[in-house]
């Protein structure tokens, strides 16, 4: 596909300079310098400036905030300037009157404001922001949110149980118990445009927002490969048999670690009858009526959330700009 990268969370060409990663003393001649900023994180939310929204905050690398963190600092990448960006997490920060019900929301539009920040800042929850952000901001903040979400919930040695530690400027961890090593998982997730003649297929999950249908997907099981996934998850959830299978785009999706391969898929039959285990519905819907849904006027549909591949996937299918 031509212009397969410009999905969200894509196309930036972040240099993530793997060189450095571990270098101490390489790191630590940069931070002397004044080279190295720092993009804060809060229980998965990303320091943006506020009220636009559309731009990740850098912090210098000795902002007394920083001395709150739950995390060592974690190189992303370095600019084109020659700067480099890190990530560092401040989970264990309190805000008052936090609204817990707020940020477990599926459509979480809460904003946090620390009070040793600046005040034109706040921490976003990134799929609010996501199609806000400029492409490099995106992909820093998807990296961000992946890499401590996987620290986080892998802090003890899947080998033998022992509490492992950070290393690589964190991209592993060492466990000095049993010398295991472990790399920061990535899941890999086929989603799919299934169409049959003018319609494609969409389906909702149990506990979606009334009227919010999205692609299939499913993910990738081991010595499985991404055309069987399609063709397989497809059947499990919708009893619908799919012929040609053909990789479309693929999207980087920390929410909390998953890879998202975009397809398409032609369907060979248009009998539906979904596994209520897996999907709360599955409907075919046509052009017309996908078209009216991203339009807003589809009083049946809402439209596809927008930054996700599933609403690339169909924009794309609308414009007939697949190939």
């Amino acid at each position: 596909m031509k212009h397969a990268e410009t999905v969200t969370f894509g196309g930036s060409g972040l240099d993530r300079a793997a060189e450095l990663r571990g270098d101490d003393d390489a790191l630590a001649l940069r931070r002397a310098e004044g080279a190295v900023e720092v993009v804060l994180m809060w229980r998965g939310k990303l320091l943006v400036d506020a009220p636009e929204l559309n731009r990740l905050v850098r912090l210098p690398v000795d902002h007394p905030v920083l001395e709150g963190a739950v995390l060592p600092p974690v190189l992303l990448g370095r600019e084109e300037s020659g700067r480099l960006v890190m990530a560092q997490d401040i989970s264990g920060w309190e805000p008052e009157d936090l609204d817990e019900a707020e940020i477990n929301r599926f459509h979480d539009t809460s904003l946090q404001q620390h009070p040793g920040l600046p005040e034109d800042s706040a921490f976003a929850e990134l799929r609010r922001i996501m199609t806000r952000l400029s492409p490099r901001d995106a992909e820093l903040a998807a990296t961000a949110k992946a890499i401590a979400g996987w620290h986080v919930s892998h802090r003890f040695c899947a080998r033998c149980g022992a509490e492992s530690r950070m290393i690589l400027s964190g991209w592993q961890r060492a466990c000095d118990a049993c010398g295991g090593q472990h790399f920061p998982r990535t899941d890999p997730v086929v989603i799919m445009l299934i169409t049959r003649g003018n319609r494609t297929l969409l389906g909702r999950s149990p506990g979606w927002p009334e009227g919010m249908y999205s692609c299939l997907a499913g993910f990738v099981e081991p010595g499985e490969t991404i055309e069987a996934a399609v063709r397989r998850e497809v059947f499990e959830e919708a009893n619908i048999r799919v012929g040609r299978v053909e990789y479309v785009s693929s999207q980087p999706w920390a929410f909390p670690s998953s890879l998202m391969f975009g397809c398409r898929g032609e369907a060979l039959d248009d009998d539906i009858r979904i596994d209520p285990v897996e999907i709360d519905d599955a409907i075919w819907v046509s052009r017309e009526e996908v078209m009216d849904a991203f339009a807003g006027r589809n009083p049946r549909i809402l439209p596809a959330r927008k930054g996700a591949i599933a609403h690339f996937l169909l924009e794309n299918w609308l414009a007939d700009t697949l190939d």
